[in-house]
């Protein structure tokens, strides 16, 4: 078994940090964000996920201050688009450096729509999204305290769109809907095979089972 320190690893055995792929399937924060000028941005990030179901927060993490953080420090709102198979190269495509001002959006071929109770849009094309108020913006330390240059962006969940085509006997046909999630260097997965498994009974105090 290979054993290292994160900041010793041996470049001649792993010349590219697995970390990345370990931690994976990891879900896409596709986020839309509105800046006080009106300036849309719209950005995958790598690092996402959701945190609480009651209320329902989710978070992305940037490295460095970018348009997205900023801009939901500005108006206090964000959007997740979710990312899908038929979404994937439109997806890639606004992670596309632009000049300053350019929008993502319209250099990816993408309609947006107007979300309900938030100022930042969706993706029109999206089989989902969640409309979000920031809740926290939290600079990330090390272990000493020390800044390591990224940024986590807690939201919480006040609108949900969801395509009624994948709501199958009360229930978000996953395997249909077909999400992408990242698996580290430039590897992605696509959802379109679930499973199910129930949760295991309580064990009482002497040993047997409930239910």
């Amino acid at each position: 078994m290979l054993f290292y320190e994160p900041q010793a690893r041996d470049k001649t055995v792993l010349p590219h940090d697995p970390f990345k792929a370990l931690i994976a399937p990891r879900p896409i924060g596709w986020v839309t964000t509105i800046g006080l000028n009106g300036a849309i941005n719209l950005a995958p990030y790598s690092f996402f996920n959701a945190f609480a179901d009651s209320p329902p927060i989710i978070a992305f993490s940037s490295q460095g201050i970018k348009d997205s953080v900023t801009f939901a420090q500005e108006t206090g709102q964000f959007v997740w688009n979710m990312p899908t198979w038929d979404l994937r190269e439109a997806m890639n495509q606004t992670a596309a450096p632009l000049p300053r001002g350019q929008s993502e959006a319209a250099f990816a071929h993408l309609e947006m729509a107007p979300s309900q109770l938030v100022k930042p849009p969706r993706v029109k094309a999206s089989p989902a999204a969640l409309e979000c108020e920031v809740i926290e913006v939290k600079k990330l330390v090390d272990r000493h305290g020390t800044p390591t240059g990224h940024w986590l962006v807690f939201g919480e969940v006040v609108g949900v769109h969801l395509d009624e085509t994948f709501i199958k006997d009360g229930l978000v046909d996953m395997a249909a809907m077909q999400p992408i999630a990242r698996c580290g260097y430039m590897d992605y997965v696509v959802a379109d095979t679930v499973f199910q498994m129930k949760r295991p009974p309580r064990v009482r105090a002497d040993g047997t089972l409930e239910g």
